[in-house]
């Protein structure tokens, strides 16, 4: 467990860092072009990416030493922010911020494939629970995975802000380029113990292998349900990601939205101590359902009228069971699959997952800033909606949140009903 812990800690540094610079490149970008398409094309781009790559990042890291990975996607991550510092001092920021511009897409593109490289060190890190945790303990090992992933998002939210806020965009990229440096010398000195890979003999020869991938699937009764479920949340999960940070910053300044995401991220850390605690129970299939009804009914009225207050606590509780979620896919993954495939198929389900996320992000961008925010301030949107979501200069956003919501509400209640829940819970069980 030792080694663990290690392996946790440079996470930690290394996801605040990447984080830090994300949220910051958000923010800035939001910031100086008033764009929700310009943030929703960058956000559902990251994703398009982890969706493209992951599959590959799985049969890497299948085919080598866990340790080797990371630090492979450490060097990577690095030299990438440190590109993106040079071109910051290379370019006028008139050309860096005007987000029509090829140098607009370059900078910022050079920052997300570093951010999606690093994402290898994830897929590496679920597989390393399986490595080096008993199989009774590694569903409170994914909740402690999720409590660093919260602490990470706790400091990197309030930090962002203020970073972009007080030291502008500059400084916020040396300050990144400084620990990922960190993360990476840090890394060097942790001891992975992983006497020999665990070779798939059909991964040989193979830079990529979806059919093992599905093979692996397919193997577990229920399995692929469970992969396409979580798929159809993440096309939910997109309008989030385009439009929280934009309604969040209607609501507050930057300096203080960065803040209040830093306060609201201790219910991550908090909801990751309780599975460490107490674990997932004797079915996380059922529990990850109860916690996807939780977060749909939450999405439902947060935002239904416009009060800091009420969004601020709808996130908190957010941040709370979301990793009670991730950590029941993770710890149902680790049990049904044997080690030498895990890589591929955590790999291959963070594609399809991460897929729909983009392409709910790239619709509803252009759909929210077109279409559904200026029919919200015309007085028939307003006398058509105005006794449910109240008044505001953010009503159309809510509308969005509410109507994604109750899609997801629906699809939840339907794979309750599903004989694929009824298989892999048996099947769980049984292994």
């Amino acid at each position: 467990m030792k080694h663990f812990y290690q392996v946790l800690l440079n996470t930690l540094i290394a996801n605040v860092t990447t984080s830090y610079l994300w949220f910051a490149l958000t923010f800035w970008i939001y910031l100086e072009t008033r764009s929700v398409l310009a943030t929703a094309i960058i956000g559902g781009a990251y994703m398009l990416f982890v969706a493209l790559f992951s599959i590959v990042f799985g049969t890497i890291v299948d085919h080598n030493r866990k340790k080797t990975v990371m630090v492979g996607s450490s060097i990577f991550t690095f030299v990438a922010f440190l590109l993106a510092g040079v071109m910051y001092l290379a370019f006028p920021k008139s050309e860096l911020i005007d987000w029509q511009s090829w140098m607009f897409w370059l900078f910022s593109g050079t920052i997300l494939i570093g951010g999606v490289v690093e994402n290898m060190r994830n897929i590496a890190l679920s597989t390393m629970v399986t490595l080096l945790v008993p199989k009774e303990g590694r569903d409170k090992a994914n909740g402690l995975v999720g409590t660093v992933q919260g602490v990470a998002f706790m400091v990197t939210s309030v930090f962002s802000g203020l970073s972009i806020g007080l030291l502008g965009m500059g400084w916020t990229l040396a300050i990144a380029i400084a620990f990922t440096g960190i993360a990476l010398a840090h890394l060097l000195f942790v001891k992975i113990p992983e006497k020999r890979i665990a070779h798939d003999p059909e991964l040989e020869g193979k830079k990529v292998d979806i059919k093992g991938s599905i093979a692996a699937i397919k193997a577990v009764p229920g399995l692929l349900w469970l992969i396409l479920f979580t798929t159809f949340n993440n096309l939910v999960g997109g309008v989030f990601m385009a439009l929280m940070d934009p309604y969040g910053l209607t609501l507050f300044s930057v300096e203080w939205w960065g803040v209040v995401l830093g306060i609201t991220s201790t219910g991550f850390i908090i909801g990751g101590l309780v599975v460490a605690k107490f674990g997932l129970g004797k079915n996380p299939v059922r529990t990850m359902l109860l916690v996807n009804i939780g977060v749909a009914l939450l999405g439902m009225t947060f935002t239904i009228r416009e009060f800091w207050w009420l969004y601020a606590i709808g996130i908190w509780i957010f941040m709370a069971i979301m990793p009670i979620a991730e950590a029941a896919e993770q710890t149902i993954i680790q049990r049904v699959v044997p080690l030498k495939r895990q890589g591929r198929v955590f790999g291959l389900a963070q594609a399809v997952e991460s897929a729909s996320t983009p392409v709910s992000a790239f619709l509803i961008g252009p759909i929210a800033e077109f279409i559904i925010l200026p029919y919200m301030k015309t007085k028939e949107g307003i006398d058509t909606f105005g006794w449910l979501l109240g008044p505001g200069e953010a009503r159309g956003i809510a509308l969005v949140f509410l109507l994604a919501s109750l899609v997801m509400l629906i699809i939840v209640l339907l794979a309750f009903m599903s004989r694929a829940y009824r298989n892999l819970s048996e099947y769980y069980a049984k292994t």
